[in-house]
């Protein structure tokens, strides 16, 4: 799907990865599901593209919904793989977590799972290799994507600012589709190790210029930043008076 003229998402509001397209070639930001793969080389031949074209994939973090196919790119397709030092290891599987799942419904968390298997969201590959980033590396990576740390959904999460697509890719530092109740709309994400540290984190993100917010889970936001962030607070808010 063609967001704007540099940039594409893959997937679907229940998981999505994103593409930003340059005259340099195209930096993938997360990697979904495994099955995406199919999306991911239908999309960029829509593009004029092929998996020759990609230079780099930049995961969020290292959660097993967001590295679906990167180590198939990175080991048919030699395409590096960036993550965050302190998700180094969640990436490369050498870390097992056993996130609260907190409140449900039974529809849309039934919805996120059958997605999920259909992807082949349990046969996950971690990714052998990765490149390590940190808070504020600009990447030699078409569209030059800044590092904005954002530690609280896990150690390493982080945002990727990349002013060429007018968009900052969030990962699970927030949600517009709560996977599991289907609550829309810019909200704290679940499976999240540390939510208070999560919700101080998006502060760092205000005064951020991208008219796009990308998050892996929900509808592209292209409200604005701060806009987005002053409802996720407002969100978070509410769920803690019960209201």
């Amino acid at each position: 799907m063609k967001l704007g003229p540099s940039l594409h998402r893959i997937g679907n509001d229940i998981v999505a990865a994103y593409l930003v397209d340059t005259p340099e070639g195209v930096t993938v930001i997360d990697a979904g599901l495994a099955g995406h793969w199919n999306d991911l080389v239908s999309e960029l031949a829509g593009m004029g593209r092929s998996l020759d074209d990609i230079r780099g994939v930049v995961l969020t973090h290292g959660d097993s919904d967001h590295i679906g196919f990167a180590e198939r790119l990175r080991s048919e397709q030699g395409v590096p793989v960036y993550v965050h030092e302190a998700d180094a290891a969640r990436a490369r599987g050498e870390v097992s977590t056993k996130p609260a799942w907190g409140r449900l419904r039974v529809g849309p968390t039934t919805r996120f799972l059958w997605y999920a298997v259909r992807k082949n969201g349990l046969r996950t590959t971690p990714v052998a290799e990765v490149v390590a980033v940190h808070d504020g590396d600009v990447l030699d990576l078409p569209g030059s994507p800044r590092i904005i740390g954002l530690p609280g959904h896990s150690p390493g999460s982080i945002a990727i600012h990349v002013p060429a697509a007018d968009a900052v890719f969030v990962g699970d530092a927030l949600t517009t589709r709560h996977v599991l109740t289907g609550r829309h709309g810019p909200q704290p994400a679940p499976f999240t190790d540390d939510p208070e540290g999560a919700l101080e984190s998006l502060q760092r993100l205000v005064g951020v210029d991208a008219t796009w917010v990308l998050p892996g889970h929900g509808t592209a936001w292209n409200g604005g930043v701060d806009a987005a962030v002053r409802e996720v607070t407002r969100a978070a808010a509410a769920a803690a008076s019960g209201s």
